[in-house]
Formats: structure tokens, C-alpha cells, sequence
């Protein structure tokens, strides 16, 4: 087993061990932000895939689909969902904005490690930038969703407050 195979197991293991971070009272709302950034990336991932902007040689399901699939469609929903639970409501806009770039930054310093030393992934008209700016933009729409989705839901506690706590 190579070094790109041995990092794809390792993200696996490591993506669903962070799912069990996830309190019992928010799954719900985990689910609902994994579906709706899988639907996202779907359409993204692919996109970006299919005008050759960047290419995935090392990947499951290569003779499927030539996006990744353990980036878009299972770490990067996992990790919406992450973020869609743990979402500071309660504080201040400039907070909130911070939030974003936290997550933004560290997937995009992940991916920019990942592209350098692997064969995971290969940018070909795409730079970081891109990179950050997508997320960032995905991040927004699932939240918004989640948000709408959600809206009005667990009004009564504290505790199960989901999305939309404000």
C-alpha cells in the first residue's frame, strides 16, 4: 500500500472519529448539513473536475467518477457538519466571520499540504485562492440552508437549540 492509499484510510478513520463529536441532541442537524454540502459538492466538485481545473490520480472509485470522493463527498460534508453544530449563534458578526476563515484557512492549508507532497491531488488552472474562496462560499450556503431548514425548530431549551438560536 503506497503513501496516498495509507492517507486516504488514515482520513477515514480520522473523519469518522470526529463524528462522534457531534452531541446526540444535533444530529439532525448534522445529517441535514452533511446532505446539503454533499449536494453542493456534487455539482462543484464535478464541475471543477470536468474542466480540468484540477485532477484527483489518486482516488477511490476511479472508474466511477473522477472527482474524489473521500473529499467531496464524505470529509468535506463531514466537516460542514462539524461546523454547522459547533457554530457560535450567540456571538458577535465579526466572530462569526472569523469562524468561516478558521475553517476555510485550515482545509485550504490541508489541501495545499496534501498537493504538494502527494499524488492526491494535482492543481492544473486552480490555485488556493480558489480553494478558499469555494469553501468559504459552501460554508455560507449550508449554513443559510441549515438555518432555513431549521428555522423556528427547538425553541423551548437552551440545550436543543439547533440552528437558528439568535
Amino acid at each position: 500500500m503506497n503513501i496516498d492509499r495509507i492517507i486516504l484510510l488514515s482520513v477515514w478513520i480520522l473523519t469518522i472519529g470526529l463524528m462522534f463529536l457531534i452531541p446526540r441532541v444535533k444530529r439532525r442537524l448534522a445529517v441535514v448539513a452533511f446532505l446539503i454540502k454533499q449536494l453542493i459538492t456534487l455539482i462543484l466538485g464535478l464541475t471543477v473536475v470536468e474542466f480540468g481545473l484540477i485532477i484527483y490520480p489518486v482516488r477511490l472509485f476511479s472508474k466511477v467518477n473522477r472527482a474524489s470522493f473521500t473529499f467531496e463527498y464524505f470529509v468535506y460534508p463531514a466537516v460542514c457538519s462539524l461546523f454547522n453544530v459547533f457554530f457560535p449563534n450567540k456571538r458577535s458578526k465579526l466572530f462569526k466571520l472569523g469562524y468561516y476563515a478558521v475553517f476555510c484557512t485550515t482545509l485550504t492549508i490541508v489541501e495545499l499540504i496534501i498537493e504538494k507532497k502527494t499524488d492526491l491531488i494535482i492543481y492544473i488552472h486552480w490555485s488556493w485562492y480558489w480553494t478558499w474562496l469555494s469553501l468559504f462560499a459552501t460554508f455560507f450556503m449550508s449554513r443559510t440552508f441549515c438555518v432555513w431548514f431549521f428555522k423556528g425548530e427547538f425553541k423551548d431549551t437552551n440545550t436543543k437549540k439547533t440552528c437558528n438560536d439568535d
